[in-house]
């Protein structure tokens, strides 16, 4: 083979190099009845065939199931149990971003409220939280991806289920100029993810917990996340060495086991082989590919990588619950105003030097899990000092009116 995969994943993740400052905003919801449980797919999915129609959308399908429809400002998606995903077009400007959600909303909610359904944010589904339902009430969708998952992730770890059928979250990315660029941005973006998941929190109920962590009252999806899979979740764990870089990323990506792989359409269980493995072994005839083929490949294998951030051809940040829009937008301005500053990344390399490891980061994150924002964690200083230092290093970058916005996430 004259060119490995791994040689491939780090053009690929080149290539997304850009001197752009745009931010992507992905959003999942709960669509629920008035006894607050989710709607199922065929309902969900006829909806959107009829809101697609209307609005002059193009359909997504997935195992010949209509799942999505995507326009010129935004993308609709199922996920594993319904949830319901905007993902908007990566924009610069926090008012264009926000327009396109609102002009979603106007178009979506009628449509539920119509069939007696409203559409809800939240870490988790409130039921679930609760504890009035367990996800196994909760049925997946038909997508052969999602099944395949859910049989991986039962002997994985305890939450599976929970992440699947029970979870929702927001999402950000950003663009990186360059490999130091993006090492940087990744290093300091593992850094405040303790801070950034507190801020980002959104539960029902102060006291809720997951079965068996009763002593970790916060950020339960976190919680559901970090012990899903080993080999696949987490922060990286060699982002502070020096030899970080795309091929780092790339060794991850091509040794990640992939679970499952869709080619012509079908989709088929592969379980802990990674896609090194299935070249190697001959299942995949990887150099006879043509390039959008093997970009295909490279992106699904980065897909089923579900690390707090995702390195793709942007930087994926994984860390926020599903809120309301107000709060994400200022989650947008407060992340704008953290990366796509030189004076902020300098400011945080300084406030941040202290954090020379993984197991910091992981320990900071534990004790928010039981403490919230009183927790003591880098340099002595609470978690609630701490975001407000990220808030007050954000708004000297902000304009006036983007400044504004982080109202929504002080305390």
């Amino acid at each position: 083979m004259h060119l490995s995969i791994k040689e491939d994943i780090v053009t690929y993740l080149r290539e997304g190099e850009k001197k752009g400052y745009d931010l992507g905003l992905e959003i999942e919801h709960f669509v629920v009845d008035d006894n607050g449980m989710p709607i199922e797919f065929e309902e969900l999915s006829g909806l959107i065939d009829e809101i697609c129609k209307r609005t002059g959308g193009e359909e997504l399908y997935t195992d010949n199931l209509l799942v999505g429809y995507t326009t010129e400002d935004y993308t609709i998606t199922l996920e594993p149990s319904c949830q319901f995903e905007i993902s908007i077009r990566p924009e610069q400007d926090l008012d264009v971003i926000e327009k396109i959600y609102g002009e979603f909303i106007k178009i979506w909610e009628p449509a539920f409220a119509k069939k007696g359904y409203k559409i809800i944010t939240g870490g988790n589904l409130p039921k679930v939280e609760l504890g009035e339902i367990t996800p196994d009430d909760i049925p997946l969708t038909k997508k052969l991806r999602y099944k395949y998952m859910d049989e991986y992730f039962q002997n994985t770890g305890k939450y599976g289920k929970y992440m699947m059928r029970a979870s929702a979250s927001t999402q950000i990315s950003i663009d990186y100029s360059s490999e130091k660029d993006m090492i940087l941005k990744l290093s300091l973006l593992q850094k405040i993810s303790p801070m950034l998941m507190i801020m980002m929190e959104n539960k029902v109920s102060k006291n809720s917990h997951l079965p068996g962590n009763t002593e970790k009252t916060h950020l339960l999806r976190i919680q559901e996340w970090d012990d899903l899979d080993k080999d696949r979740t987490g922060f990286y764990e060699d982002f502070l060495g020096s030899e970080f870089g795309y091929e780092t990323l790339a060794e991850i990506i091509e040794n990640t086991p992939l679970i499952l792989l869709t080619e012509s359409g079908e989709t088929i269980s592969v379980g802990d082989s990674s896609v090194k493995d299935l070249i190697s072994e001959g299942k995949i005839d990887y150099e006879n590919w043509d390039a959008a083929r093997k970009n295909k490949l490279i992106e699904h294998s980065i897909s089923m990588g579900f690390f707090h951030y995702r390195v793709k051809r942007y930087i994926e940040i994984r860390v926020a619950d599903s809120v309301p829009i107000k709060k994400a937008m200022a989650y947008v301005a407060l992340i704008k105003g953290l990366m796509y500053s030189e004076e902020s990344l300098k400011l945080l390399e300084l406030e941040l030097k202290s954090v020379d490891s993984v197991q910091k980061i992981e320990d900071a994150t534990d004790k928010i899990e039981r403490d919230g924002f009183d927790a003591i964690i880098y340099d002595g200083k609470s978690a609630e000092e701490w975001s407000n230092c990220l808030l007050d290093i954000a708004a000297k970058a902000l304009s006036g009116d983007e400044k504004e916005r982080l109202k929504y996430l002080r305390r």
